[in-house]
């Protein structure tokens, strides 16, 4: 595996343990170092997924990507997991496209769906390379993703976000959640970085990749400030007529003609989001 693929290393390992677990509860509670904060014996699916539809249905109107037609309308989500916030959207959404790394997690996924929101409404779609979504263009009226490009290397987070226009239709919306930089990540990304090379080591390397503290260590592995963002966005193919950033109200954001800013406090100050709507009017 190249350097620059190094983490995927734990969402693999993550993968392979979910496809032994007896339950989805146990699933949550063995693998929850990869996608959720909370730990403990007592997790199970129905928590976590309800704090996926809190998120839903928050963000879908904070962001404005709701709509009265949402019953005919394409989803895309990259990065579902194991159906976190999927099972929310497969209830409002017509159809859902669920992309992830890892097959296990999407079959996991599948599971999620079938029990909590509508499985019919379901597609999943395998990001085997870490950076391309195996999807047709203008597939999707609205692309989001969440917690989920900060874990890519930096070229890769870059590239889906190309993808992400790529598979909006003309008039469609994306909202892609970044993680930009703050004053302790000159400790957590180096960190991070020997983190990842230490995966390597025989044997103790697998058993970090397994583990909650290392995993959030060697995740660190990118920080995309809103400028870098918007100029590669600028530079793609497939314009977009309405750009936005949204931020906690306790960073300080980039003014730039053209692009409105919001904050809103239930962001993390870490956390930076960009929603965009495509060039073109729906059906082009």
């Amino acid at each position: 595996m190249s350097r620059r693929r190094l983490q995927q290393v734990p969402w693999n390992a993550a993968g392979r343990t979910s496809e032994v677990q007896s339950s989805a509860d146990d699933v949550v509670r063995e693998v929850g170092w990869v996608f959720n904060n909370a730990t403990g014996e007592r997790l199970t699916l129905a928590e976590f997924v309800r704090t996926g539809d809190e998120e839903v249905g928050s963000y879908l109107q904070l962001f404005g990507l709701a709509s009265s037609e949402d019953e005919r309308r394409t989803l895309v989500e990259i990065g579902a997991g194991i159906g976190r916030m999927t099972a929310g959207f497969s209830r409002r959404f017509g159809q859902v496209i669920a992309c992830d790394l890892d097959a296990a997690f999407l079959e996991r996924c599948r599971q999620t769906v079938a029990t909590f929101g509508r499985v019919g409404n379901l597609r999943t779609s395998p990001v085997t390379d870490g950076r391309s979504l195996g999807l047709p263009d203008a597939v999707a009226d609205v692309t989001f993703s969440y917690i989920t490009l900060q874990h890519c290397a930096h070229d890769d987070a870059l590239a889906l976000v190309g993808e992400a226009l790529r598979v909006t239709r003309p008039g469609g919306q994306v909202a892609l959640n970044f993680r930009a930089w703050t004053t302790l990540d000159a400790v957590l990304v180096p960190l991070g970085s020997l983190m990842r090379a230490a995966w390597r080591l025989p044997t103790v390397g697998a058993w970090l990749a397994r583990q909650r503290f290392a995993t959030r260590l060697g995740w660190q592995a990118n920080r995309l400030a809103p400028e870098e963002v918007l100029a590669y966005v600028a530079a793609q193919p497939h314009g977009c007529a309405e750009l936005a950033l949204y931020t906690s109200p306790r960073r300080t954001s980039p003014r730039r003609s053209g692009v409105a800013v919001h904050t809103f406090e239930g962001i993390n100050r870490s956390h930076w989001w960009l929603v965009a709507r495509r060039d073109g009017a729906p059906g082009q």
